[in-house]
């Protein structure tokens, strides 16, 4: 076997340089922590067979003194770098009670084309609506500042030209041209310019970096007080959970998302906790340039959760109401 058969593997769509770390797919590349790297070769190398935690802790992590939620954190880590959905995976399968299976092609060394993975079809219900690093670990990709404008925004337009139109013909016909410039004109012109200033944002599922990665619960239930507070400012139009949580444990770029919501604005966060400290952070992107504009950090007393959302959703909804313009 030569050194590039044993530094290089395939597994799925993603190309692996084991020597290197790197991981990468379609042009996008990823660096991998050593750790990681070794699971995944592990792994790979009994593709299709149910790997206990055990086996994991005594060929991985060899010589290491560790318990099992270092093996959880690091089987939670590959599956947020590869890309995977835990309720529809393409790479990792846990087996309750038992460990892991590898469930993507594997091969090893490299080979001369290899085949891009398809991108998962965005389901009707996001495409028709007005989601160690904080949201996704690939690249923000900057999109062009003439970003169309959303279909329901043109819609809306539409109907309140339609309606000016309207009365304006009505108006001329019934001989009262002089009620025009004073009674239709200034409301319709307040409802275009209320249409055109609407900005759109939307709210990533929170992600739970915990140690032992008990809180995702929590961390859902984060994201959706921030949208239910948000929903309510004026002038803001916030995407629904059910398409905001389509791009949970999926690896995305800012700019995907924003295009697939038709979203000026992406807010990420992440949940964290030390002894009896949460701390939640939040960022907020534009979606036009990719640049990161607002960002904050709420540390609370673990005691009642729900208190806890409500009030960071509340002090997030007041910093955003100021951020986005």
């Amino acid at each position: 076997m030569t050194s590039e058969q044993n530094t290089v593997l395939h597994v799925g769509a993603w190309r692996i340089d084991t020597s290197s770390g790197e991981m990468s797919r379609e042009g996008n590349t990823i660096k991998l922590e050593a750790r990681t790297v070794r699971l995944l070769s592990y792994l790979a190398s009994r593709a299709g067979d149910v790997v206990s935690i055990d086996d994991l802790l005594d060929n991985v992590w060899t010589g290491v003194v560790v318990t099992q939620d270092s093996v959880y954190q690091a089987v939670a880590s590959l599956r947020r770098a590869l890309g995977d959905d835990t309720k529809e995976p393409r790479y990792l399968v846990t087996v309750p009670r038992f460990g892991y299976r590898l469930i993507a092609e594997v091969e090893f060394g490299d080979r001369p084309h290899v085949e891009k993975e398809p991108v998962p079809a965005i389901p009707e219900a996001v495409t028709n609506t007005s989601d160690d690093v904080a949201v996704n670990t690939a690249p923000i990709v900057k999109v062009q500042a003439s970003k169309p404008r959303a279909p329901w925004r043109a819609a809306i337009a539409a109907c309140i030209a339609l309606i000016v139109v309207s009365s304006v013909v009505w108006v001329r016909a019934t001989g009262k041209a002089d009620q025009v410039d004073t009674a239709v004109s200034p409301v319709a012109a307040k409802a275009v310019a209320e249409v055109h200033t609407i900005r759109s944002i939307a709210v990533l599922p929170f992600l739970d970096l915990t140690d032992d990665m008990k809180e995702e619960p929590f961390a859902d239930g984060m994201s959706e007080e921030v949208i239910g507070k948000l929903s309510k400012l004026p002038g803001l139009a916030v995407s629904p959970p059910t398409s905001s949580f389509y791009f949970k444990d999926k690896q995305v770029t800012i700019a995907e998302v924003s295009k697939a919501l038709h979203a000026d604005y992406v807010l990420d966060g992440s949940v964290r906790k030390s002894g009896k400290t949460l701390r939640v952070a939040a960022r907020l992107t534009r979606a036009q340039d990719g640049f990161v504009i607002w960002s904050e950090n709420y540390d609370r007393d673990w005691s009642d959760k729900l208190m806890i959302q409500d009030d960071i959703a509340e002090e997030v909804a007041k910093a955003l109401a100021t951020s986005i313009h």
